[in-house]
């Protein structure tokens, strides 16, 4: 006899809301993780009062009101806005790109000032690579000043060798409003991601240190369903070759000043560093302290030992997810779910939402 409806394969957004939907809805659910927390790349780790956000910075934000509504059971959010800085060369810049940053390049006041520089300095040709790419949608200064080193540390590439696909678009904003995003709901859980997982997962059956491969039949066996949000080339053993990703290494310290950088981030575009960011951990949920803690993130080759973040979503790799996507479509035992099982890179809210949609199409609940 099966023991639980559902077995779900890691701990992160999706697994997680997927299993509260599951275990409110009547069903059993047993999640296991191979790390030795919860919460995925969300987790929070309290370091001297302190929630340190341990795989980069996350800030909720969304426009739907379900998905707002969803995570607001499970945690009180303050106000944080994100409003992130760009040092390049000695000098600070406002983003996202918007008219304090005009400001700061050009000394210009009125948006059509701003407007008529960036239309002079756009790429007027068709965009072969990400460089031209980049010129025609923000024009010469925009792009030397905070994309173009800021792109070659994330990438690890020259901007020429880079495809056009990378930057789809890049938003320019003709207000003095350093809101990076446009959501109607935005916030940091009070008390951080981890005690809002906890409530998440609260009367749900978790296992940490458990490697879903290891054992994988015996897993199998004791579910009906299988909730999968790993990398769906691990899952298929690399059948058809592997996916290919950057990832992320984090340097945190703790410092005996009560104020390090007076922003929760700042952004690192040139190449005296090779880190692209700096996060200050307190500024998140405006902990009064006489220390804080920092996180220095160094972009790198995605290999053995560190974490899959950003999917290389180029032709050559969207090819051949679609083979695995194509295969997993005719398994009907497993669920596919999540970044890494649908090779995209997506937002919190747009995970939640996803899992949402999965559980519900499952269930033919409208």
């Amino acid at each position: 006899m099966k023991k639980y409806d559902y077995l779900i394969v890691g701990g992160g957004l999706f697994g997680s809301t997927f299993a509260r939907l599951a275990f409110d809805s009547g069903k059993s659910c047993l999640i296991i993780d191979k790390r030795n927390h919860i919460g995925g790349n969300c987790y929070t780790k309290n370091v001297d009062g302190i929630n340190v956000h341990q795989y980069g910075a996350h800030i909720f934000h969304t426009s739907n009101k379900f998905v707002w509504e969803f995570v607001n059971r499970f945690a009180e959010f303050n106000n944080f806005i994100n409003s992130p800085k760009a040092f390049y060369n000695g000098k600070m810049y406002s983003l996202p790109f918007n008219m304090n940053t005009f400001y700061e390049l050009w000394g210009v006041t009125t948006p059509s000032q701003a407007r008529n520089i960036i239309e002079r300095q756009k790429y007027k040709g068709i965009p072969t690579n990400l460089e031209e790419q980049a010129l025609s949608l923000v024009g010469e200064d925009i792009y030397k000043i905070l994309i173009k080193e800021y792109t070659e540390k994330q990438w690890g590439r020259s901007a020429v060798e880079l495809p056009t696909f990378i930057i789809k678009r890049l938003p320019l904003r003709f207000t003095f409003d350093n809101n990076y995003f446009n959501d109607t709901y935005q916030g940091i859980p009070i008390g951080g991601y981890t005690n809002m997982f906890n409530k998440i997962l609260d009367g749900i059956e978790v296992k940490l240190n458990i490697d879903y491969f290891s054992n994988k039949d015996y897993f199998d066996s004791i579910a009906e369903k299988v909730v999968y949000t790993g990398c769906i080339d691990e899952f298929f053993g690399y059948e058809f070759g592997k996916l290919e990703y950057r990832s992320l290494k984090f340097e945190s310290e703790i410092l005996e000043c009560e104020n390090f950088q007076g922003n929760a981030v700042i952004n690192y575009c040139d190449n005296s560093v090779a880190y692209t960011r700096i996060l200050e951990h307190k500024h998140f949920e405006k902990t009064n302290f006489n220390h804080t803690v920092i996180t220095k993130e160094y972009p790198k080759s995605y290999e053995k030992g560190f974490d899959p973040y950003y999917p290389i979503n180029d032709m050559i790799n969207n090819k051949l997810y679609k083979k695995y996507l194509d295969k997993s479509k005719s398994l009907t035992k497993y669920i596919f779910g999540g970044r890494l099982s649908e090779y995209k890179y997506m937002d919190m809210h747009v995970v939640i939402e996803s899992a949402m949609n999965k559980f519900k199409s499952i269930n033919c609940i409208s």
